[in-house]
């Protein structure tokens, strides 16, 4: 396996998809790249030689925000978010939802499995 910035590409996969596994690489990122580097978006990354993996991960330092620095300014967002207080904040506090989603049913990505509550008892006569 070839590796980019820190993150082992597959080998048998073409370069447009390789590339994803990268944190902050997308498709489009990926095909602006290829296309930037003059690289075949269709060939394999076990093809690409050595002073092609050191430009493109050349490329994608400077260009973009990849992988540790990405990682790091959206964690520093979302402090900073709970820091000041805000409505966003407070839902990433509590792990639920920070966009307008329901949360009677359907949040489960965000809340986690299921915590079963007792039920009243029932009071016999």
């Amino acid at each position: 396996m070839a590796r980019v910035i820190g993150v082992d590409i597959p080998n048998d996969k073409r370069l447009e998809i390789s590339l994803t596994y990268i944190f902050g690489v997308g498709r489009k990122t990926a095909l602006d790249v290829c296309r930037d580097l003059n690289l075949d978006p269709g060939m394999k990354s076990r093809d690409l030689n050595e002073e092609q993996l050191t430009n493109l991960a050349n490329h994608l330092r400077k260009n973009y925000s990849v992988e540790g620095d990405l990682r790091r300014s959206l964690a520093q967002a979302i402090s900073r978010l709970r820091d000041i207080g805000c409505y966003r904040g407070l839902r990433h506090r509590r792990s639920l939802p920070c966009r307008g989603q329901r949360t009677r049913t359907n949040a489960r990505t965000r809340k986690g499995p299921k915590k079963t509550v007792a039920g009243k008892k029932s009071i016999k006569k």
